[in-house]
């Protein structure tokens, strides 16, 4: 597969000046790069972005909530690396080293008080040069009847992120699926092993560099057809 062509293009909807985090071009409908796109878009050009920093004010109870978790951290500059106000929803894009600070001080912290992590997901960019693995927190402040979304980044080559659970206990099983399907490493994690996958199983299933079939299936002796050979089109 081909590097992708991606342009140098800045100032977004979110403010004059800001450089666009493109991943990847695509063309068409379905991106399809070895058969011909039946969709009717295949002119079509899009681009896969991360959404592009906001700028303060955020609005509503955002601004404190930030403010607050900046003036707790040691070193707020370091910790909090991008702010993202999108689709009315407040994203933290949080550096590795200081995650496990954070995740203390929104739950400690009595104006915070983000006391549930509800989930931990993980996400593969294979664009995202030096950043290709994300793991993505979402946190629910009870007191406060508030959401909020934390998203942490490593290397494919690295990849290690401080694990949550010493502060959200709810975290230990959804890092465990986080690393069975994507291969992030929670360092401290208490047990970190495969949730679903056998403990012998090859790679994580879940990253977009993973086989879509063609594997060896180990019950009955069968295996896994390609994607390709699954249907005839001209039947």
């Amino acid at each position: 597969m081909s590097e992708p062509n991606i342009p140098a293009v800045t100032e977004g909807e979110q403010g004059a000046g800001q450089e666009r985090e493109v991943l990847d071009v695509r063309q068409g409908m379905f991106h399809a790069s070895t058969t011909a796109d039946v969709s009717g878009y295949n002119d079509m050009t899009w681009f896969v972005e991360l959404p592009q920093a906001s700028r303060p004010p955020y609005g509503g109870w955002y601004d404190s909530a930030v403010d607050r978790l900046r003036a707790g951290t040691g070193d707020p500059d370091a910790a909090i690396r991008k702010v993202v106000v999108d689709r009315g929803e407040l994203t933290l894009f949080v550096d590795r080293e200081h995650i496990a600070e954070v995740a203390r001080v929104l739950r400690d912290d009595p104006m915070l008080r983000f006391e549930w992590c509800s989930s931990v997901s993980g996400v593969h960019y294979p664009t995202d040069r030096g950043a290709e693995l994300h793991a993505v927190y979402h946190l629910l402040s009870m007191t406060h009847n508030r959401l909020i979304r934390l998203e942490v980044s490593c290397p494919d080559a690295d990849p290690h992120i401080p694990s949550v659970v010493a502060t959200y206990p709810t975290a230990d099983w959804h890092e465990r699926e986080t690393y069975d399907f994507f291969g992030i490493i929670f360092d401290g994690h208490p047990a970190l092993t495969r949730i679903e996958m056998p403990d012998d199983w090859p790679g994580h299933p879940q990253r977009k560099d993973y086989p879509l079939g063609g594997i060896p299936i180990e019950f009955h002796g069968a295996t896994n057809s390609p994607v390709h050979e699954r249907r005839d089109y001209n039947s």
